[in-house]
């Protein structure tokens, strides 16, 4: 079985850039393209010559990203990317003897699967990450749908047809752990070396992916009666209905009058997004961090619940899974 801590930084991820680079000179400047678009992970894919070279330059200029080889068809491909570094193999499909060369190096492999009988075979090496490839040619969501209820303990990473448009019905799924695709590293903006257009796009599908949305606000007040009067008054005045929970009074669903005083000056801004744990990783990387203690789970250990170390405004923010 692939180690654990591997899949949670992928899933934290979500979105793994399937890379072609003709010109491995250029592998530190894409590097940082999609490092500073919020991209810390790569698959470098062994269709072009030199991917070695360009695993190896990319780690080199920012150890943090998860580089991992792509297209790995051979045992001698999975040499020349354990020697540059890759932290991951990938596939189009299944080949047991490379998926076990790689693992006996110690490194995660994740081969391709379009059927049940390519799972089976990588649940018999121990494997249940798996790449489902062509995704959207080989049944899409409704297939992962389908195939999840035999394949219980089968985790997948789409690639194939993945865009913006359709990363988020991916992502939705609770097994799905990250998405694969090359939209974000369009072939003519690598080769015309439009570094900036590319951290754009990064910047842009990473905003996708959390879709962070207002849930709702939480007014601080002194008391039981009090937050019943306040609630009461925004239904008076808007046609808020109010109605008590253990904690506070609701107007509506979108204001929050609490019975205590919590966090924050004022009172608190609940935020949602599809993925908390995935949400929290990538605002710490622009240096936004999560107050750890506050974390609450659900039933299966999936974080859903956290409060933001810094108040803005006077409010103090949490994160909610998106309903």
């Amino acid at each position: 079985m692939i180690n654990t801590e591997f899949i949670k930084k992928m899933e934290c991820t979500g979105i793994v850039p399937v890379i072609k680079l003709q010109n491995t000179a250029d592998a530190p400047m894409l590097a940082k393209a999609l490092h500073e678009g919020g991209i810390r992970c790569a698959e470098v894919t062994f269709r072009a010559e030199g991917a070695d070279k360009v695993i190896a330059d990319m780690i080199k200029a920012y150890p943090d990203m998860l580089v991992g080889a792509g297209t790995v068809l051979t045992t001698e491909q999975v040499d020349k990317a354990v020697a540059a570094g890759a932290m991951f193999c990938v596939a189009p499909g299944f080949n047991q003897k490379v998926v076990q060369h790689c693992l006996n190096k110690g490194v995660p492999f994740i081969p391709g699967v379009a059927n049940g009988s390519q799972i089976e075979q990588a649940l018999d090496l121990g494997l249940n990450f798996v790449k489902f490839f062509p995704a959207e040619q080989a049944g899409g969501l409704s297939y992962i749908k389908a195939v999840s209820a035999p394949y219980s303990n089968v985790y997948f990473m789409p690639t194939g047809g993945i865009n913006e448009n359709n990363i988020n019905n991916y992502l939705a799924n609770p097994k799905v752990v990250c998405c694969g695709g090359s939209w974000i590293v369009p072939d003519k903006s690598v080769n015309e070396q439009r570094w900036q257009e590319i951290t754009e796009l990064c910047k842009n599908a990473v905003n996708k992916m959390l879709n962070f949305k207002f849930a709702h606000l939480g007014i601080n007040c002194n008391g039981d009666e009090i937050a019943k009067g306040c609630a009461k008054n925004f239904e008076q005045t808007f046609g808020f209905t109010a109605n008590e929970r253990s904690k506070s009074f609701f107007a509506g669903s979108t204001i929050e009058c609490m019975k205590s005083v919590g966090k924050g000056q004022t009172g608190h801004i609940a935020i949602s997004t599809p993925n908390v744990m995935r949400a929290v990783y990538h605002l710490a990387l622009n240096g936004i961090k999560a107050d750890m203690s506050t974390a609450k789970y659900d039933s299966n250990g999936k974080m859903n619940f956290v409060y933001l170390k810094n108040d803005i405004g006077g409010f103090a923010i949490h994160l909610i899974e998106e309903k």
